[in-house]
């Protein structure tokens, strides 16, 4: 058992009490400010009450209403207490402006329409209690006005923004987990359907031939053998990556080489192809493969891809065509590659029966998660043929080369 204990986040409540004491500090310098500057310039008071709204930071952080409140105790209290009797003496309200954001960007409902309100009262009534310049009080009241609104339009816009990403944030990890599930949908059907046919076709051979051709019903038995062997790693491999919780290529703890497993084997590409045709020819349809181009390693989302693509659609011709011979065509080209399934059976019903309709749909989709182009459908000449382009990425050499 792991007996290392991971490290557990700091308590809250020193954060709290750092948060109050810098409201306490806050009241204390203001204190100090008004107290022990008596004869300072003009704004000078108000300057410094601003400056020392952040020892509210924490504040601010934690319990913005609770910070707005001071403030508007303490910005009341320069213009009682402090001797500068100029309109600069007012800009000591920017704080509360301020606070005033920082309550609507962060707290919906009743709560920022009241702390608006109380702030818009506190304003204009220090306004119009202690101006002592006739004449510009409009004025003055006007671009407090203004402050205000704009203090609750930045918040409002920032609360909104930031509503916006999480929304965004909640339906990308929606999308992601559903198409997550539609790629594990299609691996599964695509390895679990081709090995249950070939193994039902292999057992009702067996089955009939058990009593008057021992050997071919043990051939089909170890055919059944090879099958199921082959299903049951491609399981464990795919349940060991969904359990997997560290990076992609670094497997969960008691699933690596150091639990004493054998390493699981790599994800199915083109080079498998041969042993696909080996186990479909066991089903009793032989497979012709022809290869064009020139074969080379293609990333191993496309291997897979037209891997399984080749897979379900030869699963389709062993259970639906009613032909024993089919065609792979894989054709490497410099920016593509060309996927074909060609068979001489009975067209229209391969991959169509009902119920099992999930194939081509799983093909569609591998080819549409590629930008790739996907046909399928009975030929003219009879039969049904299935066809994938794959479009290959530019290697990054070769981009680089371009730009040149």
């Amino acid at each position: 058992m792991n007996t290392t204990a991971s490290a557990s986040p700091p308590p809250s409540v020193p954060r709290r009490g750092v948060a109050w004491a810098g409201g306490v500090l806050y009241f204390a310098a203001l204190v100090v400010l008004v107290g022990g500057a008596p004869l300072a310039g003009a704004g000078f008071h108000a300057v410094g009450s601003l400056l020392a709204v952040s020892l509210l930071a924490g504040l601010l952080r934690r319990a913005p209403a609770a910070a707005l409140a001071l403030i508007l105790v303490g910005s009341p209290a320069v213009l009682l207490t402090g001797t500068d009797h100029g309109p600069s003496r007012f800009l000591t309200f920017l704080a509360v402006d301020f606070a005033l954001g920082v309550v609507v960007a962060t707290r919906r409902g009743w709560l920022p329409v009241v702390a608006g309100a109380v702030t818009f009262t506190v304003q204009f009534l220090a306004l119009g209690l202690f101006w002592h310049q006739p004449g510009t009080l409009l004025g003055t009241a006007v671009i407090a006005l203004m402050a205000l609104v704009t203090s609750w339009a930045v918040g409002t816009l920032t609360r909104e923004r930031r509503e916006h990403a999480v929304a965004l944030r909640t339906q990308e990890v929606a999308e992601a987990v559903t198409a997550e599930r539609l790629r594990i949908a299609r691996e599964l059907h695509d390895m679990v359907a081709h090995s249950i046919g070939i193994i039902a076709i292999q057992a009702g051979v067996g089955s009939r031939v058990i009593e008057t051709q021992p050997a071919e019903a043990r051939e089909a038995l170890r055919a059944i053998e090879a099958t199921s062997r082959e299903t049951l790693s491609g399981l464990r491999r795919t349940l060991v990556a969904l359990r997997q919780t560290g990076p992609v290529g670094e497997p969960e703890a008691g699933a690596s080489g150091a639990s004493g497993r054998p390493p699981l084997e790599p994800a199915p590409g083109l080079t498998d192809l041969d042993r696909l045709a080996a186990a479909t020819a066991d089903a009793g349809v032989h497979v012709d493969i022809r290869r064009r181009g020139t074969p080379r390693p293609l990333p191993a989302d496309i291997e897979l891809s037209a891997y399984r693509i080749v897979q379900e659609a030869l699963t389709n011709v062993v259970r639906h065509a009613g032909t024993g011979h089919c065609r792979v065509t894989v054709d490497y080209g410099e920016e593509e590659l060309a996927v074909e399934i060609v068979d001489e059976g009975r067209g229209g019903t391969a991959g169509t029966v009902p119920g099992h309709g999930f194939g081509l749909v799983g093909m569609r989709e591998r080819t549409a998660l590629l930008h790739g182009d996907f046909t399928a459908g009975p030929r003219p000449e009879g039969g049904f043929r299935v066809a994938a382009d794959l479009p290959i990425p530019e290697p990054a050499g070769r981009v680089g080369e371009g730009v040149r």
